[in-house]
């Protein structure tokens, strides 16, 4: 039986399994959901995704929702040395992806990125939303110096300086910055790693939507790094 994704093009965290699995040819059913009309919300899809997120995978009677976990199951699925068996290089690549996934994504994403993007985000009042976004920037910025000088430094690659998911899973969330004009000129680790991701066989094809979403936002001021 053939697995079945259910995500949205757009989506930061759908892009990441949908670039994996196309690099990877895995036979793959898409399902899009469009979370930007609200389906996600809908009794259908709330029945199978209480969470009411994309993306979700379907294998058989098993469920995922959680992109970093997806990831992680495809790769051991398909033996793909992108998730190595090496216990300590699965290890590393583990913490990369946990990191990403709530310290750097909580303030990039929650705190800075989609407030000033997405209209549901918006907090109650200008003063509180100024606050917000002026806090998650200032935390940002200081994830992003840990990215640059640490994960990365001199390594091409975040994790054990090899190809792996955490820099699929990394690389997806850091460009969702492309939205609000982010360059990270002040963090060139950063642009050289990116500069490699994008290099991947079908990242461009994989984000033709968040590009154009990008270019519909030209022009807007957006507090960035």
């Amino acid at each position: 039986m053939t697995m079945k994704l259910y995500m949205h093009p757009a989506s930061t965290a759908s892009r990441p399994v949908r670039l994996f699995v196309a690099d990877k040819q895995i036979p793959m059913v898409e399902q899009v959901v469009d979370i930007l009309k609200g389906e996600h919300y809908q009794d259908e899809y709330t029945a199978i995704n209480p969470s009411r997120m994309v993306p979700m995978l379907e294998d058989g009677d098993l469920r995922m929702t959680e992109s970093s976990a997806i990831l992680k199951y495809l790769a051991a699925k398909t033996n793909a040395p992108e998730y190595p068996a090496d216990l300590k290089k699965r290890a590393k690549i583990d913490e990369v992806m946990d990191w990403f996934n709530t310290q750097f994504y909580r303030d990039f994403g929650y705190g800075m990125l989609y407030p000033q993007v997405f209209p549901h985000h918006k907090r109650p009042t200008e003063e509180h939303h100024a606050g917000t976004i002026a806090w998650g920037k200032e935390k940002t910025k200081v994830w992003f110096g840990v990215l640059d000088k640490n994960f990365l430094g001199k390594n091409d690659y975040v994790a054990n300086n090899q190809l792996s998911i955490a820099d699929y899973f990394g690389g997806c969330i850091v460009t969702a910055g492309e939205l609000i004009g982010c360059t990270y000129e002040e963090y060139p680790n950063v642009q050289r790693w990116l500069a490699n991701i994008k290099k991947l066989p079908n990242w461009n094809k994989i984000n033709e939507v968040l590009y154009g979403f990008a270019a519909s936002l030209k022009g807007q001021k957006f507090e960035n790094v």
